[in-house]
């Protein structure tokens, strides 16, 4: 009897739990693609396992890398150091948001996803350090050969988001070439939101494909309180998809497969 009634609670529990094939409920009949990686468990789930698979530009997630050559080379030395923002270079009427429109530092360039701040910063790496770096950790096809301060923005490089997870995943172990405090300084901007349950790291890339084509990219990792799981969505419409609306889906989905509570 009691080995028929702990049959039971499991097949409950495992029943109720759902599995990447089920988040179509969540993305509806956006085209997307997400992952998530349990690192307590090594393993995977995946929906639109296909697309997982499929390159496309990192746009604006490239701000992670970015960052952390720029600190690792010492290009940045404090992620509150202002750069001085050049109007005559970039005018405000090319700028994506008014936030742009003035001095930046590392940490209020990554949280507003500022462009000229981060294409200077990758003209001071220089293409030869940023081939090298990109080619040590293993990130996406490495192609560069888009321009110095453009090759992420719907260009050369290309990186699915299986590739995500796998360089985030490096990154969260200490495995890629960087020092502890290169990367504890990008974990500190790159925190989004904090709980008393989680703490999720993430970045958003935003950038069109072709006219009515979008593509949306949110990637990073949640840290609960026993265990961390890395994470990527992207999704194509014919219109942006706002990044507060993209972390929401993303939680959705992560409330839906019981990494999150709900």
């Amino acid at each position: 009897m009691m080995k028929l009634l702990g049959l039971l609670v499991f097949l409950l529990f495992f029943c109720g739990q759902a599995t990447a094939q089920d988040l179509g409920k969540v993305f509806h009949n956006k085209t997307t693609a997400f992952a998530v990686y349990d690192l307590q468990k090594n393993s995977y789930q995946r929906y639109n396992e296909a697309r997982c698979n499929e390159r496309f530009s990192p746009f604006s997630t490239f701000k992670i890398p970015n960052s952390l050559i720029g600190l690792e080379t010492s290009v940045v030395t404090n992620v509150d150091l202002t750069t001085t923002w050049d109007e005559k270079k970039y005018p405000r009427k090319n700028n994506f948001s008014s936030e742009w429109n003035r001095d930046h530092s590392l940490r209020s360039a990554f949280k507003h996803s500022v462009l000229w701040y981060y294409r200077e910063l990758a003209k001071k790496i220089g293409p030869e350090k940023m081939s090298n770096y990109l080619t040590k950790i293993n990130y996406g096809n490495h192609d560069i050969s888009g321009g110095i301060d453009q090759f992420w923005l719907n260009s050369s490089l290309q990186i699915s988001i299986n590739e995500q997870i796998t360089f985030l995943t490096a990154l969260y172990k200490n495995q890629l070439p960087f020092s502890s405090n290169t990367v504890k300084n990008l974990k500190e901007i790159m925190l989004l939101e904090e709980t008393a349950d989680y703490k999720i790291y993430a970045k958003t890339g935003t950038g069109f494909l072709a006219e009515n084509n979008v593509l949306c990219w949110l990637v990073g990792f949640v840290e609960t309180k026993g265990n961390t799981y890395v994470f990527a969505t992207n999704l194509s419409d014919s219109k942006i998809v706002p990044p507060k609306a993209r972390v929401e889906l993303t939680k959705q989905a992560l409330k839906e497969l019981g990494v999150l509570s709900k």
